[in-house]
């Protein structure tokens, strides 16, 4: 029973690792450009703000000096991530449930036959 519920584990693990990957290919690659036309063709995920004295052309440039970067493009797009993943998840487990309760065999007990022959023995008694 144990080695197939850490199987199970396991797959799901492989899964999700797989699934956090596309969700962000899909923040970083298709939602971050849309959010960039509306923003007047602002890089999103380039928006940083500098915590210290210095001037760097990119946060990467930034980064590499050691300067204190609050990086806000990164933290908007660690948020839309889990938001699709917290989404994606809830659906799964919603689906999950619906298909657990379909299976759940209803409780065996008497048919109305049965019983309406139960009461008249009582009756004829």
């Amino acid at each position: 029973m144990a080695k197939g519920n850490v199987m199970d584990m396991a797959v799901g693990i492989i899964i999700g690792a797989a699934f956090t990957a596309i969700v962000t290919s899909l923040v970083g690659d298709l939602i971050n450009p849309i959010i960039s036309l509306f923003m007047g063709g602002i890089d999103f995920a380039g928006q940083y703000t500098l915590l210290g004295e210095g001037e760097f052309a990119s946060i990467a440039a930034a980064e590499e000096a050691g300067a204190a970067v609050f990086d806000l493009g990164r933290f908007i797009m660690a948020i839309i991530n889990f938001l699709i993943i917290a989404f994606v998840v809830f659906m799964l487990v919603k689906a999950v449930n619906k298909t657990k309760k379909a299976e759940e065999p209803a409780p065996a007990g008497p048919t109305q036959e049965e019983l309406f022959a139960d009461i008249l023995a009582a009756l004829k008694k």
